[in-house]
């Protein structure tokens, strides 16, 4: 057995203890250490594992809820409370849709398919409230299904939800209870003020919000509320009677006076469905309150009657999930990559795993430091998050899941891509480390990769594979050497004819001419990418004027800090750098960089870009905010004038809040952009 894994049944003992100790915290205590979509991961494992060793789920993955905490007064509900069983692709809904129409031909109904009602999966804590004559009487949370939580008293205080209806009727219904989006990072900011503990999310601030034993912490909150279901339904009206369908339940709530949700939408088979769910996967994120997937009923609430349930779900019902952006997998090794200039990040590789519509088999682990925080082993369980175009990161170890004997990863004093003897050392400054030495044969073919790569001179048909061919034939030792290159080279390197060796020999010609920018960054000196390029060359017209430029004059350059300035000290000094960008000069023009925007509406600003963006990448904002008038930079501080924030940011909104820097949103960047 290999030591660095649990078997089979050592995992699912594991699984069972860490998911029961989550589950109580979640649902009994509104704490929350780990993540939604991170706790669905685990749940699916422990599933897939009681199928495999033991023929069935056991009645930890089958119950809902938890038993509720004894704070509160215990009721039982009058009508059962359910959990939705999730699905996570097209193929799992199709599925789900294929079982609930052989049952319902089993009971009797005939092969006729059902249509459906799609609406939004508000990430908020569900709620069931019971009126008598058309007046509020209870609110209680769902607990284990059969007894819950009165939380009358906090309940009351939200704002949207009716103390009287329109009708005198009596109803029970099901909704969910929300905290905005902003209300929340208020709230947040206002705990940590006052030195309290922060919530993990809105779900878990709505939770703990309505299960306070002082209604007026809860008031002032801002709760909010979606209805959506109906449980019971008594009326001597003859103009109000009892929905047949879904969607008219829907329409009944709206019309006792009731919130809801207004993106609900019939959807007469699954493929429509799924269109919504594509039509929501992104924009979902620019709305004020939380959605983590779709909810699908079936519409005729009759056919919802014989379908019935199971024991932990409705089979009329089921949740489709949005791609999750934290999930759990293992690491299988930590290797160390280095990159063009020398600098060495470890790396996890992973058991491939699903996340946020990708497979992910790799994640970085960024330096040493980050790897002694978490303590990541090889062997770990670790959760893992990734959103849009952001690199997956290892969030956390789940240290129950962790296999015995494990060590912790120690760093080694040699690489073997290192050039000279191979020796690493600390980068000035920082807590990453670098090659002592840069000669390398690896080293040498990164760095021209990434020469005649697009973000650098753009040599197009220069690629990789005819790096490494004409550096095997010895045709090229160095960057310089590409533009001594003839046609009769080219035609010496297997698969090239006569046009293909024209063309490369055209393509090296073009980029003779090109900005002092894209040079710079073709040199790969360390921390001096796009951005910091385009910086140098604004403020110094020539490499002779960079090549003289002082350690002050350097870090008086908004965006340029020390670390950057120390790399173009060490670059300076290097004579065999300064003897390469001689040769380069003497093959290659420098032409104007393209005109800086000076009467832009953003003329004059510091923008930085973190999270995902809807419909663009940042990569677009960012040129966006250039041609506007805007300079880009990497780090916040005091003189950065807007943070602008997508889905699932990074760590420069803390940043920004710590300076009082300016949080705009993609809406609010684009309406500065329009003047």
């Amino acid at each position: 057995m290999d030591k660095k894994k649990l078997t089979d049944k050592q995992r699912l003992t594991r699984l069972r203890e860490l998911i029961s100790r989550h589950k109580e915290l979640y649902y009994a205590k509104d704490t929350l250490e780990i993540s939604d979509q991170a706790y669905d991961a685990l749940v699916m494992e422990l599933v897939l594992l009681e199928e495999k060793l033991e023929g069935k789920r056991s009645a930890l993955t089958e119950s809902v809820g938890t038993v509720p905490s004894g704070a509160f007064i215990k009721v039982r509900h009058k009508v059962p409370q359910w959990s939705f069983d999730n699905v996570f692709n097209f193929e799992e809904l199709q599925a789900w849709e294929d079982r609930l129409v052989r049952y319902l031909e089993k009971e009797g109904v005939g092969k006729a398919k059902p249509t459906y009602v799609t609406e939004h999966k508000i990430d908020g804590l569900k709620i069931v409230l019971e009126y008598k004559k058309g007046i509020f009487y209870q609110a209680l949370t769902r607990g284990d299904g059969v007894m819950g939580e009165d939380v009358t008293h906090t309940a009351v205080t939200i704002k949207t939800l009716p103390q009287k209806l329109k009708y005198p009727i009596d109803l029970i219904c099901v909704g969910e209870v929300w905290l905005g989006k902003n209300d929340f990072t208020a709230l947040n900011q206002e705990r940590q003020e006052l030195g309290d503990t922060l919530f993990a999310n809105p779900r878990n601030a709505a939770a703990g919000s309505l299960r306070q034993l002082d209604p007026e912490i809860a008031r002032a909150r801002n709760l909010s509320l979606f209805v959506y279901d109906i449980d019971f339904f008594g009326s001597e009206l003859p103009e109000i009677k009892e929905p047949q369908t879904q969607f008219d339940e829907l329409l009944m709530l709206k019309k006792l006076g009731f919130p809801v949700n207004q993106y609900a939408k019939k959807c007469a088979s699954v493929a429509l469905i799924q269109k919504y769910f594509e039509e929501w996967k992104e924009p979902h994120r620019e709305l004020p309150y939380g959605v983590d997937g779709v909810v699908i009923k079936v519409d005729a609430i009759a056919l919802q009657r014989v379908a019935g349930y199971t024991a932990k779900s409705p089979r009329f019902g089921v949740a489709y999930k949005f791609p999750a952006v934290e999930t759990t997998t293992v690491v299988e090794a930590i290797e160390l990559q280095v990159g063009r200039t020398g600098v060495i990040t470890p790396v996890a590789h992973l058991t491939p795993v699903l996340i946020d519509g990708s497979t992910v088999a790799r994640a970085t682990l960024h330096n040493e430091d980050q790897i002694k925080r978490l303590d990541i082993r090889v062997g770990d369980t670790i959760i893992l998050r990734k959103a849009g175009d952001v690199i997956p990161e290892v969030v956390a170890v789940l240290e129950a899941l962790r296999p015995p004997k494990t060590t912790p990863y120690k760093f080694p004093k040699k690489v073997s891509v290192c050039g000279g003897d191979g020796a690493i050392e600390r980068v000035y400054g920082t807590v990453a480390y670098r090659c002592v030495s840069l000669d390398s044969d690896f080293l040498r073919r990164q760095r021209l990769y990434y020469f005649v790569s697009k973000t650098a001179l753009n040599i197009d048909g220069v690629g990789p594979r005819i790096i490494d061919e004409l550096l095997d034939k010895k045709l090229i030792n160095d960057v310089a050497d590409l533009f001594t290159l003839t046609k009769a080279n080219f035609l010496s390197l297997p698969g090239f004819k006569d046009k293909s060796a024209t063309n490369a020999v055209l393509a090296i010609a073009s980029a003779r001419k090109t900005t002092f920018s894209r040079l710079l960054v073709g040199l790969s000196i360390e921390h001096v990418g796009e951005e910091t390029a385009r910086l140098l060359a604004t403020h110094y017209s020539s490499p002779e004027k960079l090549r003289q430029a002082s350690r002050e004059e350097l870090q008086n350059i908004f965006g340029i800090g020390e670390v950057v300035a120390n790399s173009l000290l060490d670059w300076q000094r290097n004579k065999t750098e300064q003897n390469l960008l001689d040769r380069l000069l003497e093959y290659i023009e420098l032409i104007p960089e393209l005109e800086v925007v000076t009467n832009g509406p953003l003329s004059g600003q510091a923008f930085i870009f973190t999270g995902t963006l809807n419909g663009i990448s940042r990569t677009e904002a960012e040129e966006m905010a250039r041609q506007a008038g805007a300079s880009i930079v990497s780090s916040v501080s005091s003189k950065t004038s807007y943070v602008v924030v997508g889905s699932d940011p990074g760590s420069k909104v803390a940043q920004a809040k710590k300076l009082g820097v300016k949080i705009i949103n993609q809406t609010e960047f684009l309406a500065l952009i329009a003047g």
